[in-house]
Protein backbone atom coordinates (compact mmCIF):
# COMPACT_ATOMS: atom_id res chain seq x y z
CA UNK A 1 0.00 0.00 0.00
CA UNK A 2 1.49 3.40 -1.21
CA UNK A 3 0.22 7.05 0.17
CA UNK A 4 1.30 10.28 -1.08
CA UNK A 5 1.15 11.61 2.20
CA UNK A 6 3.60 9.45 3.28
CA UNK A 7 6.50 11.13 1.37
CA UNK A 8 5.61 14.50 2.62
CA UNK A 9 4.35 13.89 6.01
CA UNK A 10 5.80 12.29 8.90
CA UNK A 11 3.68 10.03 10.68
CA UNK A 12 3.17 12.20 13.17
CA UNK A 13 2.08 14.69 10.37
CA UNK A 14 -0.60 12.17 9.35
CA UNK A 15 -1.81 11.71 12.56
CA UNK A 16 -2.54 15.14 13.49
CA UNK A 17 -3.70 16.23 9.98
CA UNK A 18 -6.20 13.24 10.01
CA UNK A 19 -7.44 13.82 13.28
CA UNK A 20 -8.07 17.79 13.25
CA UNK A 21 -11.43 18.41 12.46
CA UNK A 22 -12.56 20.51 9.56
CA UNK A 23 -16.07 22.70 10.49
CA UNK A 24 -18.23 23.77 7.90
CA UNK A 25 -18.13 28.22 8.46
CA UNK A 26 -20.83 30.52 8.14
CA UNK A 27 -20.81 34.30 7.84
CA UNK A 28 -22.12 36.44 10.76
CA UNK A 29 -24.26 38.96 10.13
CA UNK A 30 -22.88 42.31 9.74
CA UNK A 31 -25.43 43.85 12.18
CA UNK A 32 -24.58 41.17 14.79
CA UNK A 33 -20.58 42.36 14.55
CA UNK A 34 -20.94 45.20 15.82
CA UNK A 35 -22.01 42.94 19.17
CA UNK A 36 -19.11 41.06 19.52
CA UNK A 37 -17.26 41.23 22.92
CA UNK A 38 -14.36 43.61 21.83
CA UNK A 39 -12.37 41.74 24.65
CA UNK A 40 -12.55 38.25 22.83
CA UNK A 41 -12.75 39.87 19.09
CA UNK A 42 -10.32 43.22 19.36
CA UNK A 43 -10.14 43.30 15.15
CA UNK A 44 -12.21 44.78 13.13
CA UNK A 45 -13.53 42.69 10.49
CA UNK A 46 -15.93 43.44 7.18
CA UNK A 47 -16.49 39.66 7.89
CA UNK A 48 -16.77 37.21 10.61
CA UNK A 49 -16.25 33.43 9.87
CA UNK A 50 -17.80 31.45 12.97
CA UNK A 51 -18.94 27.92 12.96
CA UNK A 52 -21.47 26.26 15.60
CA UNK A 53 -20.76 23.21 17.75
CA UNK A 54 -23.37 20.82 16.15
CA UNK A 55 -21.68 21.55 12.96
CA UNK A 56 -17.87 20.82 14.89
CA UNK A 57 -19.18 17.40 16.68
CA UNK A 58 -20.40 15.90 12.98
CA UNK A 59 -16.92 16.27 12.06
CA UNK A 60 -16.61 13.49 14.52
CA UNK A 61 -19.30 11.12 13.57
CA UNK A 62 -17.94 9.01 10.88
CA UNK A 63 -14.95 8.61 13.17
CA UNK A 64 -16.89 7.31 16.49
CA UNK A 65 -18.36 4.83 14.18
CA UNK A 66 -15.52 3.82 12.11
CA UNK A 67 -12.25 5.25 13.38
CA UNK A 68 -10.11 7.89 11.77
CA UNK A 69 -7.49 6.68 9.28
CA UNK A 70 -3.93 7.62 9.53
CA UNK A 71 -1.33 6.35 7.18
CA UNK A 72 1.84 5.25 8.60
CA UNK A 73 4.94 4.31 7.09
CA UNK A 74 6.64 1.62 9.37
CA UNK A 75 10.87 1.28 8.34
CA UNK A 76 10.83 3.85 5.87
CA UNK A 77 9.23 1.03 3.60
CA UNK A 78 6.24 -0.77 4.89
CA UNK A 79 3.26 1.59 4.94
CA UNK A 80 -0.56 0.91 6.80
CA UNK A 81 -3.54 2.28 8.05
CA UNK A 82 -3.93 2.89 11.52
CA UNK A 83 -7.81 3.26 13.00
CA UNK A 84 -8.15 5.65 16.33
CA UNK A 85 -11.58 5.90 17.94
CA UNK A 86 -11.62 9.53 19.48
CA UNK A 87 -13.49 10.15 23.03
CA UNK A 88 -14.65 13.03 24.40
CA UNK A 89 -11.42 13.34 27.56
CA UNK A 90 -12.46 17.29 28.79
CA UNK A 91 -14.78 20.26 27.64
CA UNK A 92 -15.47 23.55 29.47
CA UNK A 93 -17.84 26.23 27.67
CA UNK A 94 -17.48 29.31 28.81
CA UNK A 95 -20.22 32.17 27.29
CA UNK A 96 -20.69 35.75 27.19
CA UNK A 97 -24.60 34.89 28.04
CA UNK A 98 -25.35 34.47 31.92
CA UNK A 99 -28.81 33.71 31.15
CA UNK A 100 -27.14 30.02 29.85
CA UNK A 101 -25.31 29.98 32.93
CA UNK A 102 -28.13 30.20 35.31
CA UNK A 103 -29.78 27.34 32.55
CA UNK A 104 -26.51 25.50 34.24
CA UNK A 105 -27.14 25.79 37.66
CA UNK A 106 -31.14 25.17 37.15
CA UNK A 107 -30.47 22.13 35.54
CA UNK A 108 -27.69 20.62 38.30
CA UNK A 109 -29.68 21.69 41.04
CA UNK A 110 -33.50 20.09 39.86
CA UNK A 111 -32.68 16.70 40.99
CA UNK A 112 -29.69 16.41 43.23
CA UNK A 113 -28.68 13.19 41.86
CA UNK A 114 -25.19 12.15 40.31
CA UNK A 115 -25.56 10.22 37.78
CA UNK A 116 -23.20 9.38 34.42
CA UNK A 117 -22.75 13.01 34.13
CA UNK A 118 -21.76 13.61 37.51
CA UNK A 119 -18.05 15.23 36.19
CA UNK A 120 -20.15 18.23 35.12
CA UNK A 121 -20.97 18.61 38.69
CA UNK A 122 -18.66 20.84 41.28
CA UNK A 123 -19.41 21.55 44.48
CA UNK A 124 -17.71 25.62 44.55
CA UNK A 125 -20.22 28.69 44.08
CA UNK A 126 -20.11 30.02 40.59
CA UNK A 127 -18.02 32.62 42.08
CA UNK A 128 -15.46 30.51 43.19
CA UNK A 129 -15.25 29.38 39.80
CA UNK A 130 -14.90 32.17 38.15
CA UNK A 131 -11.78 33.14 40.49
CA UNK A 132 -10.46 29.52 39.65
CA UNK A 133 -10.35 30.05 36.52
CA UNK A 134 -8.90 33.70 35.74
CA UNK A 135 -6.65 32.96 38.69
CA UNK A 136 -7.09 36.32 40.53
CA UNK A 137 -8.57 37.06 43.58
CA UNK A 138 -10.82 40.12 45.14
CA UNK A 139 -6.83 41.14 47.01
CA UNK A 140 -6.26 42.41 43.17
CA UNK A 141 -7.42 45.52 43.66
CA UNK A 142 -11.00 47.16 43.36
CA UNK A 143 -14.29 45.95 44.55
CA UNK A 144 -14.75 42.60 44.54
CA UNK A 145 -18.15 43.41 42.12
CA UNK A 146 -15.74 45.55 39.89
CA UNK A 147 -13.26 42.25 39.72
CA UNK A 148 -16.47 39.84 39.10
CA UNK A 149 -17.29 42.00 36.44
CA UNK A 150 -13.97 42.31 35.14
CA UNK A 151 -13.77 38.35 35.32
CA UNK A 152 -17.20 37.72 33.54
CA UNK A 153 -15.89 40.07 30.69
CA UNK A 154 -12.59 38.32 30.08
CA UNK A 155 -13.97 34.70 30.73
CA UNK A 156 -17.64 34.37 30.24
CA UNK A 157 -19.96 32.55 32.43
CA UNK A 158 -18.97 28.90 32.73
CA UNK A 159 -22.19 27.27 30.76
CA UNK A 160 -20.32 23.62 31.80
CA UNK A 161 -17.75 21.61 31.91
CA UNK A 162 -17.49 17.49 31.90
CA UNK A 163 -14.54 15.71 32.82
CA UNK A 164 -13.78 11.64 31.91
CA UNK A 165 -12.98 9.45 34.40
CA UNK A 166 -14.16 6.40 33.24
CA UNK A 167 -11.56 3.91 31.73
CA UNK A 168 -11.01 3.39 28.49
CA UNK A 169 -13.50 0.24 27.64
CA UNK A 170 -16.10 1.63 29.67
CA UNK A 171 -16.20 4.82 27.43
CA UNK A 172 -18.59 5.84 24.70
CA UNK A 173 -17.36 7.35 21.60
CA UNK A 174 -17.21 10.96 21.78
CA UNK A 175 -20.49 11.52 19.25
CA UNK A 176 -22.38 9.35 21.23
CA UNK A 177 -21.16 11.02 24.47
CA UNK A 178 -22.00 14.50 23.23
CA UNK A 179 -25.89 13.38 22.08
CA UNK A 180 -26.15 12.69 25.86
CA UNK A 181 -24.70 15.85 27.41
CA UNK A 182 -26.71 17.89 24.51
CA UNK A 183 -29.98 16.35 26.41
CA UNK A 184 -29.44 18.06 29.66
CA UNK A 185 -27.03 21.12 28.04
CA UNK A 186 -28.70 22.18 24.67
CA UNK A 187 -25.80 25.02 24.08
CA UNK A 188 -23.34 22.72 23.52
CA UNK A 189 -25.16 22.28 20.08
CA UNK A 190 -26.52 25.40 19.37
CA UNK A 191 -23.90 27.79 20.48
CA UNK A 192 -21.48 29.28 17.85
CA UNK A 193 -17.67 29.90 18.42
CA UNK A 194 -18.47 33.81 18.49
CA UNK A 195 -20.41 32.80 21.64
CA UNK A 196 -17.75 31.55 23.20
CA UNK A 197 -14.88 33.31 24.96
CA UNK A 198 -11.09 32.23 24.57
CA UNK A 199 -11.42 30.04 27.82
CA UNK A 200 -13.34 27.46 26.19
CA UNK A 201 -12.07 24.34 24.82
CA UNK A 202 -12.00 20.92 24.54
CA UNK A 203 -9.72 17.73 25.05
CA UNK A 204 -9.86 14.54 22.75
CA UNK A 205 -8.60 10.88 23.36
CA UNK A 206 -7.93 8.74 20.76
CA UNK A 207 -7.58 5.65 21.10
CA UNK A 208 -6.43 2.65 18.73
CA UNK A 209 -8.77 -0.14 17.25
CA UNK A 210 -6.90 -1.46 14.51
CA UNK A 211 -4.87 -1.26 11.08
CA UNK A 212 -5.11 -2.87 8.00
CA UNK A 213 -3.58 -4.84 6.65
CA UNK A 214 -4.26 -6.68 9.88
CA UNK A 215 -2.17 -9.96 10.87
CA UNK A 216 0.40 -8.99 13.08
CA UNK A 217 0.84 -7.02 16.70
CA UNK A 218 2.75 -3.66 16.35
CA UNK A 219 3.86 -2.46 19.69
CA UNK A 220 4.82 0.79 18.31
CA UNK A 221 1.20 1.40 16.87
CA UNK A 222 -0.20 0.81 20.87
CA UNK A 223 -0.10 4.58 21.29
CA UNK A 224 -2.86 7.19 22.48
CA UNK A 225 -3.19 10.65 21.96
CA UNK A 226 -4.70 13.39 23.62
CA UNK A 227 -5.54 16.14 21.44
CA UNK A 228 -6.14 19.78 22.63
CA UNK A 229 -8.57 22.05 20.87
CA UNK A 230 -9.66 25.82 21.72
CA UNK A 231 -13.64 25.93 20.71
CA UNK A 232 -13.45 30.20 20.47
CA UNK A 233 -13.61 32.43 17.27
CA UNK A 234 -11.01 34.38 19.23
CA UNK A 235 -8.22 32.04 17.89
CA UNK A 236 -9.51 31.42 14.25
CA UNK A 237 -6.84 31.22 11.61
CA UNK A 238 -3.70 31.03 14.24
CA UNK A 239 -2.38 27.88 13.85
CA UNK A 240 -0.41 26.86 16.53
CA UNK A 241 1.81 24.79 14.82
CA UNK A 242 3.02 27.32 12.33
CA UNK A 243 6.28 26.10 10.70
CA UNK A 244 8.29 28.16 8.73
CA UNK A 245 10.08 25.42 6.71
CA UNK A 246 6.97 23.85 5.87
CA UNK A 247 4.56 26.91 4.84
CA UNK A 248 0.56 25.93 4.74
CA UNK A 249 -1.37 27.57 2.38
CA UNK A 250 -4.15 30.20 3.70
CA UNK A 251 -7.45 29.14 4.10
CA UNK A 252 -9.71 30.93 1.80
CA UNK A 253 -13.22 32.59 2.83
CA UNK A 254 -15.53 30.01 3.38
CA UNK A 255 -13.62 26.77 2.76
CA UNK A 256 -13.99 25.69 6.68
CA UNK A 257 -12.32 26.05 9.85
CA UNK A 258 -9.56 23.50 11.24
CA UNK A 259 -9.40 23.05 14.94
CA UNK A 260 -5.95 22.08 14.93
CA UNK A 261 -4.48 20.95 18.01
CA UNK A 262 -2.59 23.38 19.85
CA UNK A 263 -1.41 20.57 22.92
CA UNK A 264 -0.53 17.13 22.74
CA UNK A 265 -0.44 14.46 24.95
CA UNK A 266 0.76 10.74 24.57
CA UNK A 267 0.27 7.49 26.11
CA UNK A 268 2.43 3.96 25.78
CA UNK A 269 4.42 5.67 23.35
CA UNK A 270 7.21 3.06 22.00
CA UNK A 271 9.26 3.23 19.49
CA UNK A 272 10.33 5.35 16.61
CA UNK A 273 7.61 5.75 14.85
CA UNK A 274 6.05 8.50 15.94
CA UNK A 275 9.59 10.52 16.61
CA UNK A 276 11.81 9.59 13.46
CA UNK A 277 10.50 12.19 10.85
CA UNK A 278 11.46 15.63 10.20
CA UNK A 279 14.94 14.79 10.92
CA UNK A 280 14.43 14.11 14.91
CA UNK A 281 12.81 17.39 14.93
CA UNK A 282 9.33 15.81 15.71
CA UNK A 283 10.55 14.77 19.21
CA UNK A 284 10.54 18.19 19.99
CA UNK A 285 7.53 18.89 18.69
CA UNK A 286 5.83 16.44 20.99
CA UNK A 287 7.86 18.33 23.90
CA UNK A 288 6.89 21.23 23.04
CA UNK A 289 2.75 20.36 22.43
CA UNK A 290 2.87 18.97 25.81
CA UNK A 291 4.19 21.85 27.12
CA UNK A 292 1.46 24.03 26.05
CA UNK A 293 -1.33 21.57 27.19
CA UNK A 294 0.33 21.48 30.87
CA UNK A 295 0.41 25.28 30.84
CA UNK A 296 -2.87 25.84 29.29
CA UNK A 297 -4.48 23.54 32.06
CA UNK A 298 -1.99 25.27 35.08
CA UNK A 299 -3.63 28.62 33.43
CA UNK A 300 -7.30 27.57 34.30
CA UNK A 301 -5.83 26.01 37.05
CA UNK A 302 -7.97 22.73 36.08
CA UNK A 303 -7.20 19.29 36.81
CA UNK A 304 -7.40 17.18 33.78
CA UNK A 305 -7.74 13.27 34.47
CA UNK A 306 -6.56 11.98 31.53
CA UNK A 307 -3.08 14.46 31.60
CA UNK A 308 -2.24 13.36 34.53
CA UNK A 309 -2.75 9.47 33.65
CA UNK A 310 -0.98 10.14 30.39
CA UNK A 311 1.86 11.64 31.68
CA UNK A 312 2.31 9.44 35.10
CA UNK A 313 1.05 11.84 37.38
CA UNK A 314 -1.25 10.15 39.85
CA UNK A 315 -3.07 11.84 42.81
CA UNK A 316 -4.76 10.28 45.75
Amino acid sequence: MMFDTASTQSNLDCFLHCTTPTVKSQFLPKSEIRNLNRLWHPWEREKVEYFTLSDLWNCYDEWSAYGAGVPIVLNNTETLVQYYVPYLSAIQIFSGNSSLNGLREETESGDGERDSFSDSWSDESESDKLWRWDGSSSEDGGSEQDCLWHVNNRLGYLYFQYFERSTPYARVPLMDKINGLSRRYPGSMSLRSVDLSPASWMAVAWYPIYHIPMGRTIKDLSTCFLTYHTLSSSFQDMDPDDDIERPKKKRKEGEGISLSPFGLATYKMQGNVWVSGNSGRDQERLVSLLSVADSWLKQLRVQHHDFNYFTGIRRG
